[in-house]
């Protein structure tokens, strides 16, 4: 790896204005389990797949076993930032590094210290009453017992993540799309892009170079750059911001 290391540190060097785009794969090194790999929710065990449980139909209609999942597998303790977290985080300080954009909801970016982060499926962090708007943090969802429901007007509180059948936020969509198309470097990692719509935000990217570090293969390979088939944060780590 240490030529791949050295040509990516080359590329980073050169560029002025980068972008990031990251997947389940950024934050596995911390402890949050992705879907798709062998001890992944793909492969657990439920009474419903992972894709209904963590859908806007069962949020709807049965609610009791949507907040069962959410808190048993979206909420997680102790989870801190890993390597790449960081030195993005580190990136953006340098002025490098002008946006982070996630398809994760775990808040990671911003714990590491990143102020540029675009959360293309929202965050656990935080949760809104569906009648009156009042906010509410993790920590709320977590200690509630069953469905959570509004201190102040008896409404459901949501998360504001974006359930399977629900649309993305157009206002942070268009915002991914422009730092996007504005970059000179954009590194994709941690994702295979085969969740839609979050995986075309990569062709609008018209920059010099396109990286990609993912154990799997992507289907934007063939046009990249550099491709690394490594964990994001044993890369990004080694490379000096």
């Amino acid at each position: 790896m240490e030529n791949e290391i050295e040509q990516l540190q080359k590329m980073y060097d050169e560029s002025k204005n980068i972008v990031f785009f990251g997947g389940a794969g950024v934050s596995t090194e911390s402890g949050v389990p992705d879907f798709r790999s062998k001890d992944g929710l793909y492969s657990q065990k439920y009474d419903y797949p992972p894709e209904y449980m963590l859908s806007r139909t069962c949020y709807d209609r049965q609610p009791e076993e949507f907040f069962k999942f959410y808190k048993d597998k979206m909420l997680l303790d102790g989870i801190e930032p890993n390597a790449a977290h960081l030195k993005l985080a580190e990136m953006e300080r340098a002025s490098k590094l002008k946006a982070a954009i996630t398809q994760n909801i775990d808040g990671l970016h911003q714990k590491a210290g990143s102020k540029v982060v675009y959360e293309v499926h929202g965050s656990v962090l935080r949760n809104y009453c569906q009648k009156c708007g009042a906010f509410y943090d993790e920590k709320y969802m977590k200690e509630a017992n069953g469905i959570p429901i509004c201190e102040k007007c008896g409404g459901r509180v949501k998360p504001d993540v974006v359930l399977y059948g629900e649309g993305l936020d157009g206002d942070v969509w268009q915002k991914s799309i422009n730092a996007i198309s504005n970059a000179d470097m954009l590194i994709v990692a941690g994702t295979s892009l085969v969740v839609y719509p979050a995986a075309n935000l990569v062709s609008y990217f018209r920059g010099k170079y396109l990286v990609i570090i993912n154990l799997q293969s992507t289907y934007e390979d063939g046009r990249a750059s550099l491709v690394i088939r490594e964990k994001v944060g044993e890369v990004l780590g080694q490379i000096k911001a």
